[in-house]
């Protein structure tokens, strides 16, 4: 099994958001959705596990790994609603990475226009897509 991204930029912040399940088998699918994410937008990155049905440990440090590639690139992550098997396994090298009960939580961090302003995501993304202008991956 793998996973599915949405790719979300707001007017403050952006949201990728993923279904499936985060193993061994989709940690680069992961780490594509990772690269499309900062060759595409700028800001906060909130990282929307509402709809991911479950997380390996190898999947918790490819979270991790993304949050050191996006500071590299002066941008932070956060999450919102993680599985509920658990928190996130710290490995003590990524820097810290805010942990929201759910997206609505999170979004009220920052300033929230409302629209999208661009929408990305997979082929099989099974969730709610905008109507807007969007890509498709």
């Amino acid at each position: 099994m793998t996973i599915e991204w949405r790719y979300t930029i707001q007017q403050d912040f952006c949201v990728l958001s993923l279904s499936g399940f985060l193993g061994g088998d989709a940690v680069d699918r992961f780490a594509g959705a990772v690269g499309w994410v900062l060759a595409r937008g700028t800001g906060p990155v909130i990282l929307d596990l509402t709809d991911l049905r479950g997380w390996s440990i190898g999947g918790q440090l490819a979270i991790t790994q993304a949050a050191r590639r996006l500071t590299k690139e002066g941008r932070s992550l956060e999450l919102a609603a993680i599985p509920a098997d658990g928190s996130l396994v710290p490995d003590g090298s990524h820097p810290a990475i805010p942990v929201h009960c759910d997206l609505a939580t999170a979004r009220a961090a920052y300033r929230d226009a409302g629209g999208h302003t661009r929408e990305w995501y997979s082929d099989d993304w099974p969730g709610v897509r905008n109507p807007a202008p969007q890509g498709q991956m």
